[in-house]
């Protein structure tokens, strides 16, 4: 599967890091796939937002295991802010 197989959401890009984590983790790429774009957004800007290498890690680890869960949107996340508020 490559990267063109994987979509990002509306406003961030699917960064190289969460896209191995993905690809190595087929429940969480089933379940990636599955969910709306803009729900990929928020785990997308939820990523990106961390400042610390360790943090972002932990995150990307924690995106795995929600997905994994059937969560939609990352917990306790309050939403993107680079998104418009007409949703893109």
């Amino acid at each position: 599967m490559s990267s063109q197989d994987i979509s990002g959401g509306v406003v961030h890009e699917l960064p190289a890091d969460l896209e191995q984590a993905l690809l190595a983790n087929p429940a969480a790429l089933d379940a990636w796939n599955d969910i709306t774009p803009l729900a990929r957004n928020e785990f997308l800007c939820w990523v990106g937002d961390a400042k610390q290498d360790a943090t972002r890690r932990r995150r990307i680890r924690r995106t795995q295991e929600e997905l994994e869960a059937g969560q939609r949107r990352p917990c306790c996340w309050p939403g993107c802010a680079h998104r418009e508020r007409t949703g893109r």
